[in-house]
């Protein structure tokens, strides 16, 4: 299951910035017709390579948008967020650990040999209060003059757009320096701490930082994928503890936020105490009583 995971990342990542065009006509965006598609993972608008739009930044451009709409809730908005809500109910936080770009990019750094840390648990609800205030309410309160607001998100923290996005477009268009101001050196040093905090602490963004990880989470407990524990095969042995990337205990944590699906614990458990399933599906044997994290 690992390396068809693996597989799986690597093929998104490529697939969704497959625009080899960019390096041509002065390092154009790409602006065809899959921009109108979010990533289902947090990956940037204005990666040179981009072929899908980021999800976040469609989300802070409709909220930051509102005071402008008259007509009610806009369909660009409806759209936005049924298509976000539709990916959590089918299968939660699974999109961060099989096709996310970023996702994909703090694993493997992660494995670059050094000593690991765990992550305090308090930190995880950071997130959460990005999803807030970032996404949603800076957009719409915190605005220029003309009472437009602005996708705060991705001008002050987003990582993918530093990495994917502005330093590549700087390096293919030079002339773009002479437009670098604050906003980036600032994004700059954010992208730096997190890469670093993502080599010591596996996942660190996705689990302190990220606002779409956030988001999904909402929906872990109802989500059509579930992962399933079979309490009479568990001898405790703590094996799928050590593999999981988020810090879940996975015979204890059930449905748990933080679960991104990756299925490590599955293929570390050598006793088949646990299960990727589908939830509430017909003529499935009856396990064990589900509990709830706290988280």
């Amino acid at each position: 299951m690992t390396r068809l995971r693996s597989l799986i990342q690597t093929l998104m990542a490529l697939g969704t910035n497959a625009y080899l065009l960019f390096p041509f006509g002065g390092a154009v965006i790409y602006q065809g017709p899959l921009k109108a598609v979010c990533n289902p993972g947090l990956n940037c608008y204005s990666c040179p390579g981009a072929l899908l739009s980021c999800p976040v930044g469609a989300f802070q451009n409709f909220m930051a948008t509102l005071r402008f709409s008259t007509g009610g809730f806009p369909l660009t908005g409806a759209i936005v967020v049924g298509y976000l809500g539709f990916i959590g109910t089918a299968v939660g936080r699974m999109t961060c650990g099989w096709v996310c770009p970023f996702g994909f990019i703090q694993d493997l750094i992660h494995k670059i040999p050094t000593r690991k840390f765990s992550l305090w648990k308090p930190l995880r609800w950071v997130k959460y209060a990005v999803l807030g205030l970032m996404v949603v309410v800076m957009p719409v309160f915190f605005v220029d003059a003309s009472g437009l607001g602005h996708p705060w998100f991705c001008k002050l923290i987003c990582p993918a757009g530093t990495l994917e996005g502005a330093i590549p477009l700087l390096f293919l268009k030079p002339t773009l320096w002479q437009t670098v101001g604050l906003f980036f050196w600032n994004k700059l040093a954010v992208l730096i701490l997190i890469l670093v905090a993502a080599i010591l602490i596996s996942r660190f963004f996705c689990r302190v930082i990220c606002p779409l990880g956030a988001f999904y989470s909402l929906f872990s407990r109802i989500s059509l994928v579930q992962l399933e524990f079979v309490a009479g095969n568990c001898v405790e042995c703590g094996a799928c503890v050590h593999r999981c990337p988020t810090g879940v205990v996975p015979n204890q944590e059930f449905d748990s936020r933080e679960c991104i699906m990756c299925l490590k614990c599955v293929d570390a458990c050598h006793f088949r105490a646990l299960d990727f399933s589908i939830r509430g599906l017909p003529g499935k044997p009856a396990k064990v009583k589900r509990a709830t994290s706290p988280l």
